[in-house]
């Protein structure tokens, strides 16, 4: 998270200063947000074959090799070359994803939630070392700008590559290799699969959307950078803080109670949206966004390790992040057109259909019964 807070923090700018053709600027991120998407399948069966430590190794070693690209890149001012390091970086977070998931199967059935809510928690330390260490490793190598913070950023992926050889991970057995369980299609057809993944990918790419429209719309309203900045803040804020306390949460009220809140966190963003667009209605808005998002977005991973067997699990894992991030490659490739040719009132009006496909899947899943079985395991999800 830390990486990523830093790379977004410059890559709009590099992509800007190595560019000739200014409109390409930001072809970088979205090639880094295509390879990820494209990673995540492969980065999944791969850590089936090999395990988690060895895959969380490879992929920190594959962002190294592309930090290194990019730097050069910038030293060479090659905007292809800088694309591709930027696909390397890319490959990486389809890895980093999988952390939560690790920290799942890690643990006991009891702290599933809570585990993977501690994971997500990183976010709010990532959101002040990130561009914190972009800023001050800017011009390292000045007066090359920016090539200084990619090399330091290959620091922290050794980090990531050391930490992985003192971390005992069982790597997987002969026959869990062997094993594939169930069809996808058929796992796919589970109620709880269902409402599990449409409920994270709703949650991630309407998120992305209103996150990445919002400051245009600010300027729009004759807003400063300023006042961007800190409606962005306590949007990142609201993402990340309340995992500390997610996972207790869901232990305590049930997880699909919790979803719940969370999808009614984004009704409420939208009509908030619509009511106005003076400070207050962007912040509240945007902050409450960040809340949902997490609410949703843990409580639709917790659901989903309910759904599988160990044998399943690469594959629903891959299936589920594969649709979790192509949606939020198309809700940011679009942003900016929808902003641009509609306006902020129609980006609202227009993600509402998604929040409420999302709530309204949810309420069915936790009135429709309070037990379900699903690939051989039964778990209580309302309280």
């Amino acid at each position: 998270m830390t990486t990523t807070s830093a790379v977004v923090t410059m890559i709009a700018l590099v992509g800007n200063m190595l560019a000739e053709d200014k409109t390409l600027t930001t072809l970088p991120i979205a090639l880094q947000f295509a390879s990820t998407m494209m990673t995540t399948v492969p980065a999944s069966f791969y850590m089936k074959r090999v395990g988690r430590q060895i895959g969380f190794a490879t992929g920190a070693a594959i962002a190294c090799i592309g930090c290194m690209l990019c730097a050069y890149a910038i030293f060479e001012r090659s905007f292809p070359l800088f694309c591709a390091g930027a696909m390397c970086v890319g490959s990486f977070n389809a890895f980093a994803q999988y952390f939560r998931f690790a920290a799942a199967e890690a643990a006991e059935a009891e702290f599933r939630a809570k585990a993977i809510s501690l994971v997500l928690a990183g976010g709010v330390v990532a959101a002040v070392t990130g561009p914190t260490l972009a800023r001050l490793t800017k011009d390292l190598f000045a007066p090359v700008a920016y090539a200084g913070t990619y090399v330091s950023l290959v620091m922290i992926y050794l980090v990531i590559v050391a930490t992985m050889l003192f971390i005992q991970m069982p790597r997987p057995t002969a026959a869990e290799r062997r094993e594939t369980g169930r069809p996808l299609k058929e796992i796919a057809r589970q109620p709880v699969f269902i409402v599990a993944v449409l409920a994270s990918t709703a949650a991630y790419s309407t998120m992305s959307l209103l996150m990445t429209v919002a400051p245009l719309a600010m300027k729009e309203c004759d807003f400063t950078f300023s006042d961007s900045a800190w409606v962005i803040q306590g949007h990142i804020l609201g993402m990340f803080v309340p995992s500390f306390f997610t996972g207790h949460l869901i232990n305590r009220f049930g997880v699909l109670n919790v979803m719940l809140a969370g999808a009614s966190m984004f009704v409420v963003t939208i009509a908030l949206d619509l009511t106005g667009v003076d400070f207050l209605n962007f912040f509240a808005g945007m902050t409450l966004v960040g809340v949902g998002w997490n609410f949703l977005f843990i409580g639709g991973t917790t659901l989903l390790t309910q759904t599988h067997t160990p044998a399943e699990r690469a594959k629903v894992q891959g299936f589920n992040d594969f649709l979790i991030w192509s949606s939020v490659m198309l809700a940011v490739f679009a942003s900016g057109a929808l902003q641009a040719g509609l306006g902020w009132t129609f980006v609202n009006v227009g993600v509402m259909p998604v929040v409420t496909v999302a709530l309204g899947l949810t309420i069915w899943l936790r009135f429709g019964g309070r037990k379900l079985v699903s690939g051989g395991l039964t778990a209580d999800f309302g309280r």
